[in-house]
């Protein structure tokens, strides 16, 4: 039987600042900092962290992701897909308006798929589709104005979380008033719940409140659910300096910083006129070892590694409490994470040091990676150190700048290293980002045939208890060969002044400012 899925300026601004707020009464507009500036307002090209977050306030895919990692509705109301894994059929809400006026249909999410796969339009994520990835589009067909239909070539249980993907731009739905006659790029027009106003390139982006919006009803969920903007204006200010986007939030002149550090946290937790919050991440932040290593091949030492290791205390002091230990590669904010991803290394010296003579070791030196970059990947490697130490591992630190460090990674050239993973939203992507043949792939780190097959088919199996039967494998084999060690998944801390009400960072380390309103 078919399946059917129901979807329930800145340098002006800081100098300005200390002449204090200069926010007028009734003011409607939201200011938010931007550590940089945009690198386009197409949707999934010419990206970056920051143009997701602006343009996809202003288009919207046929789905999206939840608060959980889970995939749900946004311009399709529900979605079949046949038993064979190969056809997904899209029924798209009724109503829904573009930013001219115009109504959406299945038309225009033809002609958005069809610029999408046109490699002019150098779109991140067309490999995906057209043959180069898990599965090819091999036809898209519109048999009536509310119904979109899409034939695969195999099977693939991505295929809806690769259209969320932030970073493709959710495969957003446009317009064709969005490009000028001869197909170049004029502005995105959109069905979101903000239009783009103004774009003052290294200085600010302006968003209109769309007044046709159609919501979803009840709540916000991740980048779906009810979007209900309630401000009239969002303007995004580039303010690269860390230390002048804190003044400015702390004067008045802007109203958020989506991400600051745990040390602003510090500076910032008593002004009675902030307020600070703190979301779980997606992100990985393991130590890797080189499982081709003459040394870190052993498993006993791998073994005797994790036991050295007190997680919970490296997590506790890495973060400032921020973020909770999670030894699983399935973050702790994913639908997928169940009991049995809770359960990961323990904390053991005794049977490290008995792990260490089982496996041989002499004190043979180990030299583990880190970086200044990121505080928190140094942090790790200091701490671990001492521990590692502190049962007989002779392990020496060697910190590199990122990017030497990531040419190590990339060519596999380490025993061990403290490293970062951004966020992927479905487990298995997560896993696929550490997992792979390390003749074809030198940076993968746990290359075991059985594991990959697991991998392998969780990326074709649709049914949700089916593959979390296979992370739950993985994490097992996972916690007994130790090729890493994950520790946690990190936090967002964004601070906001305390006139505006309903912002929530979340996993996907995206702001929303549709959840937003201003006090009084």
């Amino acid at each position: 039987m078919r399946r059917t899925v129901f979807f329930g300026l800145a340098v002006a601004l800081v100098a300005g600042a200390a002449c204090g707020p200069a926010k007028a009464a009734g003011d409607d507009t939201v200011r938010v900092s931007l550590n940089a500036d945009i690198r386009s307002t197409t949707p999934g090209t010419n990206r970056d962290d920051n143009t997701d977050a602006v343009v996809l306030h202003v288009v919207e895919g046929l789905v999206a992701y939840r608060e959980n990692g889970s995939v749900g509705p946004l311009l399709a109301e529900s979605v079949e897909i046949s038993p064979d894994g190969k056809t997904y059929t899209f029924h798209l809400r009724s109503g829904v308006k573009f930013h001219n006026g115009a109504t959406m249909t299945a038309d225009d999410v033809l002609w958005s798929w069809n610029r999408y796969m046109d490699p002019a339009t150098e779109w991140r994520c067309l490999s995906e589709f057209d043959g180069r990835g898990r599965a090819k589009v091999e036809a898209i067909e519109a048999p009536d104005p509310q119904t979109v239909v899409v034939r695969l070539d195999a099977p693939n249980a991505l295929f809806l979380s690769t259209l969320a993907r932030p970073d493709c731009g959710m495969t957003g739905i446009l317009h064709k008033d969005s490009v000028a006659a001869d197909g170049s790029w004029i502005g995105p027009v959109g069905t979101g719940p903000y239009m783009l106003a103004d774009w003052r390139r290294g200085e600010a982006i302006t968003l209109r409140r769309f007044a046709d919006y159609a919501s979803l009803p009840g709540d916000a969920d991740g980048f779906t659910g009810g979007k209900s903007p309630k401000v009239e204006t969002v303007e995004f200010l580039v303010i690269p300096d860390a230390s002048a986007a804190k003044a400015a939030l702390v004067s008045g002149a802007i109203d958020l910083v989506p991400d600051i550090s745990p040390a602003d946290r510090e500076e910032l937790k008593d002004n009675p006129d902030i307020e600070i919050v703190a979301a779980e991440t997606m992100g990985l932040n393991a130590i890797l070892f080189q499982t081709r290593d003459p040394l870190m091949g052993n498993q006993k030492l791998r073994q005797a590694i994790a036991a050295s290791l007190d997680t919970a205390q490296i997590v506790h002091a890495v973060t400032d409490g921020n973020s909770v230990p999670n030894n699983s590669v399935v973050p702790t904010a994913s639908a997928y994470y169940t009991d049995v991803q809770r359960q990961g290394f323990t904390y053991d010296p005794a049977r490290a040091q008995a792990l260490l003579q089982e496996a041989g070791y002499a004190g043979e030196k180990i030299v583990m990676l880190t970086n200044n970059r990121y505080q928190s990947s140094f942090n790790t490697a200091v701490f671990a150190q001492a521990m590692m130490q502190a049962v007989g591992i002779n392990v020496e630190l060697e910190v590199l700048e990122w990017g030497t460090q990531l040419d190590r990674y990339s060519s596999g050239n380490y025993q061990m290293m403290a490293f970062p993973y951004s966020a992927r939203l479905d487990p298995s992507l997560s896993f696929e980002s550490m997992m792979g043949n390390k003749d074809e792939q030198p940076r993968k780190v746990w290359e075991d045939p059985e594991a990959l097959e697991l991998l392998a088919r969780s990326m074709v199996v649709t049914d949700d208890a089916e593959r979390q039967k296979i992370f739950d494998e993985l994490h097992r084999r996972l916690i007994d060969q130790v090729p890493m060690i994950m520790l946690f998944n990190g936090s967002d801390l964004a601070a906001f002044n305390s006139r505006i009400e309903g912002y929530r960072p979340w996993a996907a380390s995206k702001p929303r400012l549709w959840t937003v309103s201003i006090a009084g």
